[in-house]
């Protein structure tokens, strides 16, 4: 398994891993009509894929705050500045790649990043994604409030607020 930085070569893979994960997972909710497009956003201001056997089986992105909930949350109890914010966004990992540490790794590899460049990271997590819940309080992510995600045609679906360890 390697980690590495996301490169536009690596797009049709993550795309076909993000529907892979969908379909397994239900994550992104909104869906994957256009995967790439999901995926390859101006607001990501670095982004990593974990590659097994020369496929792709997992991503990951820091991306600069665009009013996230998650965001909003830590500017105002931590009196950040947003310039100092950045939200940990479009993680995920196919089921198979999932015992083999991908999306810690992934996720290592974000927060290294953002030390480097005095972020403090933010994301917020939809309930029913409990395995991911484990993996960020396993890796000392500290809840800091509740928020309602909107999807869809005036869908919503309950979500947690996380910030990143400080070391």
């Amino acid at each position: 398994m390697t980690i590495r930085p996301f490169t536009d070569e690596d797009l049709t893979g993550a795309a076909a891993a993000l529907v892979e994960v969908h379909h397994t997972d239900g994550y992104p909710v909104e869906g994957v009509d256009d995967p790439e497009a999901w995926i390859k956003s101006e607001d990501v201001l670095a982004a990593w894929v974990a590659e097994d056997g020369g496929r792709i089986v997992g991503h990951v992105a820091v991306m600069k705050p665009q009013g996230e909930a998650a965001a909003e949350l830590w500017i105002k109890q931590s009196g950040d500045s947003v310039d100092h914010v950045g939200v940990l966004a479009r993680l995920f990992v196919v089921r198979s790649a999932r015992k083999k540490a991908a999306g810690r790794r992934l996720m290592e590899a974000a927060m290294s990043h953002a030390r480097a460049h005095g972020l403090r990271l933010v994301l917020d997590v939809m309930v029913k994604d409990a395995s991911a819940i484990r993996l960020y309080e396993r890796l000392g992510w500290r809840k800091i409030g509740e928020t309602v995600h909107h999807f869809g045609s005036g869908e919503t679906i309950p979500a947690v607020c996380y910030v990143s360890p400080t070391a």
